[in-house]
């Protein structure tokens, strides 16, 4: 039985892990973080990760930016791994994040999903036959109207993994400034409306031909259960940085 701390409870994805998880019989949500504490829980929640005194396994992250150091600096004081999904994070938090890794276990994604990951092979496996050709990518991602970081960790997740196969990549987010673009330009375009959960599109073109790769998250349910998936297997795991690739090789 995996004891896991939620940090940011009652957000959407937070209410999502803890339905599941109390469904879950090797799994036990002990307590929650979040600022806004006005919906009932069957565990205790604090205004913040310093004021939790309940020991746990794992601990969850779907919260904001904002929290994010202040967690970080708990896990390494209580020696608690963390799963940590808040995406949005500047460059010194990540390098936090880095430090953090190397005293405790840290498994950071920006998604959770195993669809959205084989994505990530597919495109690279794609790259690789295709750049003798050239070509051109473009990344489209769709999100809810409420989604506060642009563009997506996904979307950025997915460039990055083009940039590994061809490192003179660079990043033209939004395309506000007219001019022909450059022959190593990634296009990386964002669309906020409704209540779309989160559809990640790449498409490449090498003049002759065009691939389009898509994904589709129809339930925040998916990134819910990888979530789990990922504190399960970070439980008694020793200080190290891991990534959802570890999830799909267990």
């Amino acid at each position: 039985m995996v004891k896991l701390i939620m940090h940011g409870c009652n957000g959407k994805m937070g209410q999502v892990i803890s339905k599941i998880v109390k469904e879950d019989p090797n799994a036990e949500m002990v307590a929650g973080i979040d600022k806004y504490t006005g919906i009932a829980n069957d565990y205790p929640v604090f205004e913040s990760i310093s004021k939790c005194d309940v020991e746990a396994d794992v601990i969850i992250d779907f919260s904001n930016t904002s929290a994010v150091d202040e967690l970080l600096d708990y896990c390494v004081e209580k020696k608690v791994p963390v799963v940590l999904c808040t995406t949005g994070l500047s460059e010194e938090q990540l390098e936090k994040v880095k430090e953090t890794s190397k005293k405790v276990a840290v498994l950071k994604s920006a998604n959770m999903s195993l669809g959205v990951n084989m994505l990530l092979k597919l495109l690279q496996d794609a790259a690789k036959v295709l750049a003798p050709a050239g070509f051109d990518i473009e990344l489209v991602e769709k999100h809810h109207n409420q989604k506060l970081d642009v563009p997506s960790g996904t979307a950025l997740l997915l460039a990055d993994g083009i940039k590994e196969i061809r490192p003179a990549a660079v990043y033209n987010i939004g395309r506000h400034e007219n001019g022909k673009r450059t022959d190593e330009e990634i296009g990386i375009h964002s669309l906020r409306m409704g209540n779309v959960v989160g559809e990640h599109e790449v498409i490449i073109n090498t003049g002759t031909q065009t691939l389009s790769i898509k994904h589709e998250a129809h339930d925040r349910s998916l990134f819910a259960e990888g979530a789990i998936a990922a504190a399960k297997f970070l439980n008694g795991k020793a200080a190290g940085f891991y990534d959802m690739t570890n999830i799909i090789k267990d």
